[in-house]
């Protein structure tokens, strides 16, 4: 079975209202985290910067803003499908990204298709994993109290 789904799409790195250039970016999606989708950025001169938000977040954006803190999507022109806006941001650090929605509307599919919208939680390996992971922090967060104590 399929566990992942990648695309990459060209993307424009709005740095201005007069400066802009295209940038590949990576779209991703794994089964075993079915909540989320990876955008890795590929900027001139740096190394890739992946951002992870959840999937129905992007679904979501390509037809209304939406998005709270670090990430904002938002149709370009809300009637009808198309270019979509990508805000991120660190702190007052923010960076803005245009992206045609046709690709983005054909990964979501594709991932839709391997796992999909709402029954994230049917994979009973994420909350199994979730479980593990979230005692491993907890025990972490224990000890470290013991230890400071």
């Amino acid at each position: 079975m399929r566990e992942s789904v990648q695309a990459e799409v060209m993307m424009s790195f709005l740095v201005s209202e007069e400066l802009a250039f295209r940038i590949p970016v990576e779209l991703g999606y794994e089964a075993r985290d079915p909540y989320a989708v990876r955008l890795t950025f590929h900027l001139p001169g740096d190394a890739p910067v992946t951002w992870a938000f959840g999937r129905e977040l992007l679904l979501d954006g390509i037809n209304k803003a939406c998005g709270d803190g670090d990430v904002h999507i938002a149709p370009t022109h809300p009637e009808e499908l198309s270019d979509v806006h990508i805000r991120l941001q660190v702190g007052c650090d923010r960076a803005l990204f245009r992206a045609s929605a046709a690709p983005l509307v054909a990964f979501l599919d594709r991932t839709d298709r391997l796992v999909p919208l709402g029954r994230e939680r049917d994979l009973g390996d994420f909350e199994e994993n979730l479980d593990v992971e979230l005692g491993k922090i907890l025990a972490e967060a224990r000890q470290n109290e013991q230890n400071a104590g």
